[in-house]
């Protein structure tokens, strides 16, 4: 009835082919990775969301990358500007850190190395008991 054919015999020839990081595209850019979220932060954030949208503090998210960076963006409306943004810049490993949380307008509310340390950020505040 029908031969199964490979998906690259539908793409252009220019296409098929993949690059290694630091090549040469057909118009002479460098074609380098993008920056992402690795499985274990994205499940990490992805978590948090769970756990604020079943709050009713949360209702909606928008992923967002580059070259340099990736974000994560949380809305109370999807109307309104993010609420939080969880930005992951490699290249600030070192110095400040990868991770940052931005509130609204862009004011940093903490920066460092590690995302789970980063997302108690969120967590409730417990009151001191005497």
């Amino acid at each position: 009835m029908s031969e199964v054919i490979a998906l690259h015999q539908y793409r252009r020839p220019e296409e098929a082919v993949t690059r290694p990081a630091g090549a040469k595209s057909a118009e002479g850019r460098t074609t380098e990775p993008q920056v992402f979220f690795d499985r274990r932060e994205f499940n990490l954030i992805l978590n948090l969301y769970a756990r604020m949208v079943g709050q009713g503090e949360w209702r909606d998210y928008a992923i967002g990358h580059d070259r340099d960076s990736c974000s994560f963006a949380v809305f109370r409306r999807s109307a309104d500007g993010a609420l939080y943004r969880i930005v992951k810049t490699p290249k600030l490993a070192r110095k400040q850190g990868a991770f940052t949380i931005l509130a609204q307008g862009g004011r940093i509310v903490r920066r460092g190395k590690d995302l789970a340390v980063m997302l108690r950020y969120f967590e409730p505040k417990r009151e001191a008991t005497f």
